[in-house]
């Protein structure tokens, strides 16, 4: 048991970062499951790839209204979340990482909830929009991709990049995945050359994608400029990592809202009242509220640091 206590404490990212779902039940289940496949030999890309298609299934699911059907949606991606974590724990246990599995951990979760949202959409369409006997029709389609492309996609987009960024305060390059574009769209011009189409595409969507975060946030890449610019020049910034920390570490609680739980819960409950339009109202309204606030504390504490190191106060 102390063995098992240990390996999950080592699959954890940070204590900061993690949910506490995640840390009790999510984490120690798909421990379970990882260490049961690595005996067994199954790369961890394999159990991503089962993650799709439970994922799938789960969407495929949530399209009926009966409860046996939606019971099992919800078994089918509560599955797809454990081999999701599954997948990333047996990788940093073990080191089998590789390009295709930063692919496929990258568009698992997308997959799921793609066929999810294209389900609810179909289930909706010959119902009546609540509160009138006008049924949705086209218009379900257009709510849906408004909570799914406007909402879902750039809340957890900056939600994993906030938590990419605190683990990169909190452990160095070495802990964290933080990414550039600059830096990933040299990678992509080197494949070019050399690399394999399957490469290139990746990088190609990878630099985008990180493109994305940085110009949403250009008061963190202001001070995260400055602050390796005055590390460069053999400057302390000790005080100013630790400000960062304390200042970023109560927003973590709003990057675990908005990326999987949270969003889950409400799905199955939605769908199980046999209710689902709430869960678009949930996103647009709810979660996007908690994704404005959450960037704009994390750009105002980045806009403060940078005026104090700027000025040269207490670096």
């Amino acid at each position: 048991m102390s063995k098992f206590k240990e390996l999950l404490r080592q699959s954890f990212k940070s204590e900061d970062t993690e949910e506490w779902l995640d840390v009790h039940f999510t984490r120690p289940v798909g421990l379970v499951f990882a260490l049961f496949w690595n005996k067994l030999g199954v790369h961890p890309n394999a159990i991503t790839i089962l993650s799709i298609f439970l994922g799938i299934g789960a969407g495929v699911m949530f399209y009926f209204r009966d409860l046996w059907h939606n019971v099992m949606g919800i078994l089918f991606l509560m599955f797809a979340n454990f081999c999701d974590s599954t997948d990333g724990q047996m990788a940093r246990l073990t080191g089998k990482k590789t390009l295709l599995g930063r692919v496929l951990d990258g568009f698992s979760g997308d997959i799921w909830f793609i066929c999810i949202y294209a389900a609810l959409a179909l289930r909706m369409m010959g119902q009546n929009i609540p509160f009138t006997e006008t049924q949705w029709g086209i218009w379900i389609w257009i709510v849906m991709a408004i909570a799914g492309f406007v909402c879902h996609s750039p809340q957890s987009s900056l939600s994993d990049y906030y938590r990419q960024i605190h683990l990169f305060f909190l452990k160095g390059k070495e802990g964290s995945e933080l990414d550039n574009y600059r830096q990933q769209r040299a990678i992509f011009e080197e494949e070019k050359k050399n690399g394999t189409l399957f490469s290139q595409l990746f990088f190609y969507n990878y630099a985008n994608y990180c493109k994305s975060q940085e110009k949403r946030t250009p008061l963190f890449q202001a001070f995260f400029r400055k602050y390796q610019e005055k590390k460069g020049q053999g400057i302390n910034m000790e005080s100013v990592r630790k400000r960062f920390l304390d200042g970023s570490r109560p927003l973590m609680p709003y990057t675990n809202i908005l990326t999987f739980n949270t969003r889950a819960i409400c799905i199955y409950l939605t769908c199980l009242i046999d209710q689902p339009w709430i869960y678009p109202l949930f996103e647009m309204t709810i979660m996007h509220t908690l994704y404005i606030y959450m960037h704009r504390e994390h750009e105002s504490l980045c806009n403060s640091l940078l005026y104090e190191i700027s000025k040269g106060k207490d670096v």
